[in-house]
């Protein structure tokens, strides 16, 4: 199984939360990094959002069909959302768009074994897989818009 995480990219601030869209410059973040991966996503990729506004915004930048996912909002736990996509016995490939800390914390909990914050840009993606063979979670990419 391949897991993506793609964080939603730059937001306005504002109240309330779930409602925050993407500004100018998270709409940008969101093309580019949507034109530098859909090129690399499989046929049949599998394409989760949080219901959020500025998640919702940045996955409609790749302008492919996915799912939104109540359990992928802001606050919720990296078990949940490893769970939810069936991480690692999944099959194919699985995108989370969603939100920091918790991608942050999938990516220690899959890299390190360790419940910590890592930092993710925002816009930035991640991509999993998971070796059969060693039963371990192996980074293949990591990119933020920035280096776009």
């Amino acid at each position: 199984m391949d897991l993506i995480l793609w964080r939603h990219a730059h937001a306005a601030p504002g109240m309330p939360d779930s409602e925050r869209p993407l500004t100018k410059k998270g709409r940008q973040q969101a093309e580019k990094m949507a034109a530098w991966i859909k090129p690399l996503l499989p046929k049949e990729v599998r394409i989760l959002a949080s219901p959020f506004r500025r998640a919702q915004e940045t996955v409609q930048a790749l302008g492919m069909a996915f799912e939104t996912v109540d359990s992928l909002a802001q606050g919720r736990s990296p078990q949940s959302i490893l769970t939810s996509v069936n991480w690692p016995a999944g099959a194919g490939t699985v995108m989370v768009v969603g939100h920091n800390p918790a991608l942050g914390q999938i990516a220690a909990l899959l890299l390190a074994n360790t419940e910590e914050e890592w930092p993710m840009k925002k816009g930035g993606i991640w991509w999993f897989t998971h070796d059969e063979e060693t039963q371990q979670a192996v980074l293949v990419a990591a990119m933020s818009p920035g280096l776009l």
